[in-house]
């Protein structure tokens, strides 16, 4: 097998894996771009939006359950007759949200150290909104297993205040809800400082007379957008939409398979329901070891994750807490981990995470000691060439040998052109002689392909990287190069790897290595400059390291020469 061979369809194999990754993104995921954030006034009046009062159905095998209200006949428009009410806005260190008093909803959420793009610093990312077109809502609630009101989304609630501050570590905003008949229930969001993790309480006070009886129940409603892929924005290829974990998998739920198949059901006891995008998500975490029920839909554009509990009692005169996790924020996997150790399954590295979370767990380790993601791209780039140094090697042996044997090869070629069975006879022949194995390179070439499409999806998914900077004109590895400089050196380090290496003997061959790197450089344009780093800082090792395995050989050769001239001189 020849190694040139290999490398050239080891080439396309990776272009074509590419390709149809970007095909699957197409037709199976739907990104929802990031909102214009827009300033709301505390206490300003919210848009209730549509379908707001489609609550999850209590399971309940005690007492007959009520039908779940139908959403309303357009989901994309508002309810009529929806009634204005106050919004309390709550400001963190990391967060800037709204909670409407209907449902105490989370209208709005703001992520203040993330910008939308480097140059615009003062335009955030918005994770959820009342945006016609860009709808994004957390709602929690409890439903009543009884005819009477229920704390659900849409209930009314009042707060002590309309604005809220994080000022100290902790910061507790509750809303409170009664239906007048003895049953309260105040909810209480808490926030910590630096966290994207927000605690949901909801305690139920029975002062009445009888039992009551209800679940927990919470759901993130998205506006499901058309996908708009552009090879400029490699945001556009991640995929957006609601993921589910049943305690065993995860599993991301395309638009289209929702609206052919139907809603997605599952019960599980460590389960979580989520929304994701590129670097970010919203996602609610039920208790761990409490069976709850998901439930995954679409209704025109509208996709709507929800799950709800078992209903539980409270007798006259008790208290109750039901408590849930939100998070909302970007895919920092430190605090995903925190909340549950599978809710990291949401950065997506795709069908390499088995290679990908140990690379991402070492470029964290790096960082921690140079605090530069470039560099820690380049150490561990070093890191890896070393680890696979002595397959590389066999590699670079087998090619400086086969570059030294060539003239000879050309002039089999040449003499036996017109019988190849006779052709191949004599290079086996030469091989054996010269004890080369054009098959050593193999081996190396496909254990590195893995690392290498790891390493591409951990550049592009992980929010860490995000709008980080390098050095010189690399302000960012998450994005391309602006003025295509790594790419352009990246083409010449992988034209000057070939004058190293053995020109192939089959000039169609040869003229697609002549043209690969032109190939690669277009191709690599628009890829993470973090990714393109990568490449180039491999290519350049690759090329000190045949540069000394050439000369390593060509010494060997010299000596073993010599020693064969001496022997002829004592004969």
């Amino acid at each position: 097998m020849d190694n040139q061979r290999l490398l050239v369809w080891a080439t396309f194999g990776l272009l074509a894996f590419l390709t149809w990754e970007a095909w699957q993104q197409d037709y199976a995921r739907r990104p929802t771009p990031n909102p214009e954030p827009a300033a709301v006034q505390p206490g300003a009046p919210a848009e209730t939006p549509a379908g707001a009062d489609s609550l999850p159905e209590l399971d309940d095998s005690a007492l007959p359950a009520p039908e779940p209200a139908m959403p309303a006949a357009d989901p994309a428009l508002p309810e009529s007759g929806a009634v204005d009410v106050p919004v309390i806005r709550v400001r963190t260190d990391v967060l800037d949200l709204e909670i409407s008093s209907r449902g105490g909803t989370l209208t709005r959420a703001d992520i203040r150290r993330y910008p939308v793009a480097k140059d615009r610093p003062d335009e955030v990312v918005r994770l959820l909104s009342t945006t016609r077109g860009e709808l994004g809502l957390i709602q929690t609630g409890l439903r009543s297993a009884g005819d009477g009101p229920e704390p659900n989304q849409n209930a009314i609630f009042t707060a002590p205040a309309g604005d809220y501050t994080l000022t100290g570590d902790e910061l507790v905003v509750p809303l409170t809800w009664s239906d007048g008949a003895g049953i309260t229930v105040v909810k209480r969001y808490r926030f910590e400082r630096g966290s994207y993790r927000i605690d949901v309480e909801q305690e139920v006070q029975n002062d009445s007379e009888e039992p009551w009886r209800g679940a927990e129940y919470a759901q993130i409603r998205r506006y499901a957008a058309p996908p708009e892929r552009s090879m400029f924005d490699v945001d556009s290829y991640s995929f957006a939409g609601p993921i589910i974990y049943d305690g065993e998998r995860s599993s991301k739920l395309a638009y289209d398979d929702l609206s052919d198949d139907g809603p997605f059901r599952v019960t599980a006891a460590r389960g979580w329901v989520a929304a994701i995008q590129h670097h970010f998500l919203s996602a609610v975490v039920p208790p761990a070891g409490q069976s709850f029920s998901y439930v995954v839909a679409v209704n025109r554009d509208i996709a709507t994750a929800s799950l709800i509990g078992a209903a539980q009692t409270v007798a006259p005169g008790e208290r109750s807490v039901f408590a849930l996790t939100l998070f909302v924020g970007p895919k920092l996997q430190e605090q995903l981990e925190e909340i549950a150790a599978s809710l990291k399954l949401t950065v997506d590295y795709g069908w390499l995470t088995i290679i990908s979370e140990p690379l991402f767990w070492l470029l964290s380790l790096v960082y921690d000691w140079v605090q530069n993601w470039g560099v820690a791209i380049i150490i561990v780039t070093i890191l890896i060439k070393l680890v696979f140094y002595k397959l590389t090697e066999a590699s670079g042996r087998s090619m400086a040998k086969m570059r030294k044997i060539q003239p000879r090869m050309k002039a089999l070629q040449e003499r036996y052109k017109d019988d190849r069975q006779q052709l191949s006879q004599q290079m086996m022949e030469l091989y054996k002689r010269e004890k080369v194995n054009p098959a050593a390179g193999c081996l190396p070439i496909l254990i590195q392909m893995p690392f290498f499409l790891a390493f591409y999806w951990v550049l592009l998914e992980s929010v860490e990287m995000r709008q980080a900077p390098f050095a010189g004109w690399i302000t960012d590895l998450s994005t391309r190069d602006p003025y295509f400089i790594l790419p352009i050196i990246m083409g010449a380090a992988m034209l000057f790897q070939q004058k190293l290496n053995p020109a192939p003997a089959d000039p169609v061959q040869a003229r697609v290595m002549q043209v690969m790197p032109i190939v690669f450089t277009v191709f690599f344009a628009f890829f993470p400059s973090g990714l393109v780093l990568y490449w180039v800082t491999n290519t350049i090792l690759s090329i000190a390291q045949q540069w000394h395995i050439n000369r390593v050989v060509e010494e060997e050769d010299r000596r073993k020469s010599g020693g064969k001239k001496a022997r002829k001189k004592k004969s």
